[in-house]
């Protein structure tokens, strides 16, 4: 009776042994698509998260000069709304300029792409020319597809909704987050057992440092480069210099496809001035110059090694995380997968994962 006892408790632990790989599987599963299907709320809380870890330090300094929490929250979070509001009318006023003048550049863009299309179909028409007789006659008709016009005017609301829910609780969240940091950290150590709280006291603080370090650091390196583009740009007398720096030193932060993507603004306003290559050359090199500079030597100076990925831990994540979630995915990224790293390293038998992603 024993033995058969043993046995029936033998075979169960091989079926939830043989189990156990499956359900992680269906975990996994429904957690992608939770945060596929709720991209608007996720992405709201980890912008606020973001943005409360690297505005807390300000606050802990008011905190020390006698002013309330919530007030010096209240006040951080008005500063940050002016200097954003700020630069943001700057880039509308240029934005407003360059609106006016956009039949130029629309001229400009319709020849160019005429010009393209001339030389595809004269390339298409050699290789039909040299094919054989059977598959020229064997190819079948193309019939454009008329896209519905509601199609765009549905997307156009799905982008405006996510875009509003950001901008409508991002301030709250963040105030929110500032002001009852105090609560929200004890509540959270409370979640733990007391013999683990210290490790999870390490790991957020680690993982505090790398966000303010990730963040500061972008910054940074955002506003050199938007301020070298710029320079260059006014240099070499482009339309909008100010407009063009901006985004150009924007686009120069995305790993790896900035350095491509930062030259397509001042590709498109240099259309209608340049007719030959050799600007087009120099900015090339300029902004491929800024780009080895500010993410290889800038980045790993200011931030320094608190996130550490490897090349394939960053591609795989921005292919992840930009599938899921776009532009803001792409801006999210590395900070997720550091904060996973972080979060493998303290966690008992995760270990080899965070090596494998700082490798």
């Amino acid at each position: 009776m024993v033995c058969s006892v043993q046995a029936m408790q033998d075979d169960d632990i091989k079926i939830t042994a043989r189990a156990i790989p499956s359900l992680r599987i269906i975990a996994s599963g429904v957690v992608f698509a939770f945060l596929y299907f709720a991209s608007s709320v996720v992405m709201t809380l980890l912008l606020a998260a973001l943005l409360a870890y690297f505005l807390d330090p300000v606050v802990e300094f008011l905190e020390r000069l006698r002013i309330p929490r919530g007030f010096g929250a209240l006040i951080v979070l008005l500063a940050v709304s002016l200097v954003v509001g700020g630069l943001g009318f700057l880039v509308a006023n240029r934005a407003d300029q360059f609106v006016a003048d956009w039949p130029r550049y629309s001229a400009a863009l319709r020849h160019a792409t005429t010009a393209v299309d001339r030389k595809l179909a004269t390339v298409e028409n050699q290789v039909e020319a040299i094919g054989p007789e059977e598959v020229k006659e064997s190819q079948p008709v193309r019939v454009a597809d008329g896209r519905p016009v509601r199609d765009f005017v549905f997307l156009g609301v799905g982008s405006l909704y996510s875009f509003l829910l950001v901008a409508a609780f991002l301030p709250f969240l963040v105030f929110f987050m500032l002001a009852s940091k105090p609560q929200i950290w004890k509540a959270t150590m409370e979640l733990f057992p007391a013999g683990k709280r210290t490790r999870v006291k390490a790991a957020l603080d680690q993982v505090s440092a790398m966000v303010r370090s990730y963040l500061a650091g972008n910054a940074l390196v955002a506003l050199i480069l938007m301020l070298a583009s710029w320079g260059y740009f006014l240099m070499i007398h482009l339309d909008y210099p100010f407009l063009a720096g901006c985004a150009s030193g924007l686009l120069n932060l995305v790993p790896y496809l900035g350095v491509v993507l930062a030259w397509l603004p001042p590709f498109f306003i240099g259309m209608v001035k340049w007719s030959t290559i050799g600007p087009y050359l120099g900015i090339a090199a300029t902004l491929l110059f800024l780009h080895i500079i500010g993410l290889n030597v800038l980045m790993p100076a200011i931030v320094g090694r608190r996130v550490h990925l490897n090349p394939l831990a960053v591609t795989v994540a921005l292919l992840l995380w930009g599938w899921l979630w776009g532009a803001i995915g792409l801006v999210l990224a590395i900070p997720i997968t550091a904060t996973i790293k972080v979060i493998c390293d303290h966690v008992e038998g995760w270990e080899p994962a965070g090596r494998w992603l700082g490798a």
